[in-house]
């Protein structure tokens, strides 16, 4: 087992009081104020996985900091890769003193994660994503992760993107409460998608912002079960559609998110780390660690 955070973005707006337009954290890395907010945030997870002796996979607030959503928040092309350079560099100097930890740069779906409205051939996702990619790389990230992608063709061009750019590449989709993306494809369609156009060139995939009981009946039969190797699920049974119109945080229940996550462990003889997405926060985690480590 491999840990990895929670849900940034929601613990920030509704625990923290921050404001994030257009739910971007990366911005946070800029002002004292900011990073000191990162840091209540990250060193649960750091202090967490110590204490517990397992590794820690930590990823940068940058899941947003792709071109479309910079430039909405007023970032050019060299502001953007300056603060994806800064939030590699934060996370690093964070985890310096503690052992087993992996810094990964967070890649976010150039569209809206719920309701995407702008879809991409596996062409222009490669273009598209390759210049945060190699941000990461220059910065001696050596791992990235897409979280919350919705149709097989942007994963497609991440893997590829990631591998032009040298590192390594995990490709994250979510799933509606039907457990098919919100393309239609199921999950299984999916990764045999990305897998047959990359010859596997994405370390292995994560299903994240939904909860177990959306996916747990739609796992694929084939051999691309075998690929899931990352788990980070939302503290809540409400549909994307109802998350983005809630008003207040549905946190859920910790106990009962960490035994779905131990109900699937036969189900995905692949998955190896876990962690939380919206809704989740530190005792989530701690919750999921502890289930995890007692079932042995």
């Amino acid at each position: 087992m491999r840990l990895t955070d929670a849900g940034l973005e929601t613990v920030l707006v509704f625990e923290e009081g921050i404001e994030l337009p257009q739910f971007a954290a990366f911005p946070l890395v800029g002002t004292d104020e900011g990073r000191a907010a990162l840091t209540r945030y990250y060193r649960p997870f750091l202090e967490l996985a110590r204490d517990r002796g397992v590794p820690l996979v930590l990823s940068a607030p940058t899941w947003r900091a792709n071109t479309d959503w910079g430039r909405l928040l007023g970032y050019d092309d060299e502001e953007l890769a300056a603060v994806n350079r800064r939030a590699i560099e934060f996370l690093d100097s964070m985890a310096a003193e503690y052992d087993d930890v992996v810094i990964e740069g967070s890649v976010g779906p150039r569209s809206d994660a719920y309701n995407p409205t702008l879809l991409m051939d596996a062409d222009e996702a490669e273009r598209y994503h390759a210049v945060q990619l190699r941000t990461f790389a220059d910065a001696g990230c050596a791992q990235a992760t897409a979280l919350t992608l919705t149709y097989p063709e942007e994963g497609i061009g991440i893997a590829r993107a990631a591998s032009s750019a040298g590192i390594s590449v995990v490709v994250g989709f979510t799933v509606e409460t039907d457990g098919r993306l919100p393309s239609g494809h199921s999950i299984e369609e999916a990764i045999v998608a990305v897998d047959d156009a990359t010859d596997g060139a994405a370390e292995f995939f994560v299903i994240n912002c939904a909860h177990p009981t959306h996916f747990a009946d739609a796992l694929p039969q084939g051999e691309s079960r075998t690929r899931i190797g990352g788990l980070r699920a939302n503290a809540s049974t409400l549909s994307h559609a109802e998350l983005d119109e809630a008003e207040e945080l549905d946190s859920g229940d910790p106990t009962d998110l960490a035994e779905h996550y131990v109900a699937l462990r036969n189900d995905l003889p692949g998955l190896e780390v876990v962690g939380g997405c919206c809704g989740t926060d530190i005792r989530h985690v701690t919750a999921i660690c502890d289930a995890w480590l007692a079932a042995g």
